[in-house]
C-alpha cells in the first residue's frame, strides 16, 4: 500500500506491505508540498501523486490518501442501531442533530463503538430509558474534496483505496508501536503539524477526546525569523538543532501551544475523572529537544517521542535506512493510514 500524508509544506509518503502479522517499510518519501493559491486543483495534485509514485517506484495501483485536521471533522455521538449505510445518509440529512453543526454536502462515515460499562447500584436507577442506541465515531468531509482527491487520483494513474482523516493516523501508528500502553493506559497523542496541532486522547484502546489547535511548527519558525531577523529556512535549522541563545524567543512562541494541549488534557481530566499518564508526541518538530523540554514543563508530564517504525520490517536503501531515525516522526501519520487500508 502507498500511503500519502498530504501537508501544508511537506508530503509524506510511505510504501508499506503486510506479509501475514508482519508489516514492512520498503521506502518513503518527503517531497515539497505543491503550491497553489487557494485550493488545490486535481490536475496539480494528480502530477503530485504520480511524482511520489515515481518516486518509490511503486508496484501497487492502490493509494490511501489523508485529509487534514482542519478538512476533516472526527466526532463521536449516538445514534439509533442501524446499518452504516443508513448512519452515513441520516448524518448527511440531518447532521445538525447529531454533530451540533450543519454541516452541507458532506460525505460520512461511521465506526461503531464498544458499548460502555453498565452503570452498577443506585447509577443503574438513572440509566436512560427508550430505544438502544450505538456509541459512534463519525468521520466526515467536503464532498467536493473527496471527489478532487478522487479525481487526482485517477489523473495519476493510480486508484483510491482508503480516504481517511490524518487525525486517526497517529492512533493507529502507535496501536501498533506500543500495544500494551496503547490497550491499559491513558495517553495523549500530540502531532505538530505545520499549520496545527493534534491531540488524541486515548483510553485503553479507545479515542477519547479529539481537538486541533491551530498553532504549528510554521508559526515557531516564522516567530523565530521574524524576531531573530534571519531567513525561515535559517530559523528551521535553529529551532531544531537548537542554539542555546535562541531558547528564550523559542520559549515564548512553544508556551501557547504546550498550555492549548494542558486546557484539552484539563478538559478531559475532570470529564472522565481519570488522568493522562504520558504524552507521545509527533511531527517535524518532535525533533528539537528544548520543544520536547518545553512541552513536558507546562503539559506538566511526561513527554516522549513516537517512534512510528519501530514495529516494522525495514526493506528500505542503505540512504533511507541512515536517515531514518531523523525523519521518523514525520511518518507516522502516513504509516497510519497504510495501517488503516492493510
Amino acid at each position: 500500500m502507498l500511503a500519502v500524508d498530504l501537508g501544508s509544506r511537506t508530503t509524506k509518503a510511505v510504501q508499506i506491505q503486510r506479509s501475514g502479522d508482519t508489516f514492512v517499510l520498503s521506502g518513503y518519501a518527503l517531497l515539497d508540498a505543491p503550491i497553489f493559491e487557494k485550493t488545490l486543483s486535481p490536475d496539480l495534485l494528480g502530477e503530485h501523486l504520480k511524482s511520489i509514485s515515481q518516486t518509490l517506484d511503486s508496484k501497487s495501483k492502490l493509494i490511501t490518501l489523508t485529509v487534514g485536521v482542519n478538512d476533516a471533522i472526527v466526532r463521536h455521538t449516538e445514534m439509533p442501531r442501524m446499518p452504516i449505510e443508513d448512519m452515513r445518509m441520516v448524518l448527511k440529512l440531518n447532521s445538525k442533530t447529531y454533530l451540533q453543526q450543519d454541516l452541507n454536502n458532506h460525505l460520512y462515515d461511521c465506526h461503531v463503538l464498544p458499548p460502555a460499562p453498565l452503570p452498577k447500584g443506585a447509577e443503574a436507577a438513572k440509566a436512560p430509558s427508550g430505544p438502544p442506541k450505538n456509541r459512534i465515531l463519525v468521520a466526515g468531509a467536503k464532498k467536493q474534496l473527496v471527489d478532487d482527491l478522487t479525481i487526482a487520483t485517477r489523473n495519476a494513474g493510480l486508484v483510491a483505496d482508503h480516504i481517511i482523516p490524518g487525525l486517526v493516523g497517529p492512533t493507529n501508528t502507535f496501536e501498533m508501536a506500543m500495544p500494551e500502553v496503547f490497550a491499559k493506559e491513558v495517553v495523549a497523542l500530540v502531532d505538530i503539524g505545520f499549520k496545527s496541532s493534534s491531540i488524541s486522547i486515548l483510553q485503553h484502546g479507545e479515542l477519547a477526546l479529539s481537538r486541533v489547535v491551530s498553532i504549528g511548527g510554521d508559526k515557531l519558525t516564522n516567530g523565530l525569523a521574524e524576531t531573530l531577523n534571519i531567513s525561515y529556512a535559517e530559523a528551521e535549522g535553529i529551532k531544531v538543532g537548537m542554539a542555546s541563545e535562541v531558547q528564550m524567543h523559542l520559549d515564548n512562541l512553544v508556551t501557547p501551544l504546550a498550555r492549548e494541549l494542558r486546557a484539552s488534557i484539563d478538559f478531559y481530566e475532570h470529564q472522565h475523572d481519570r488522568a493522562v499518564t504520558q504524552a507521545f508526541i509527533t511531527g517535524g518538530s518532535a525533533r528539537s529537544e528544548f520543544i520536547m523540554q518545553k512541552l513536558k514543563q507546562e503539559m506538566m508530564i511526561e513527554c516522549m517521542i513516537l517512534n512510528p517504525t519501530s514495529f516494522l520490517k525495514m526493506e528500505l536503501p542503505p540512504q533511507q535506512t541512515a536517515e531514518l531515525e531523523q525523519v521518523a516522526p514525520q511518518l507516522t501519520v502516513a504509516i497510519g493510514a497504510a495501517l488503516a487500508a492493510l
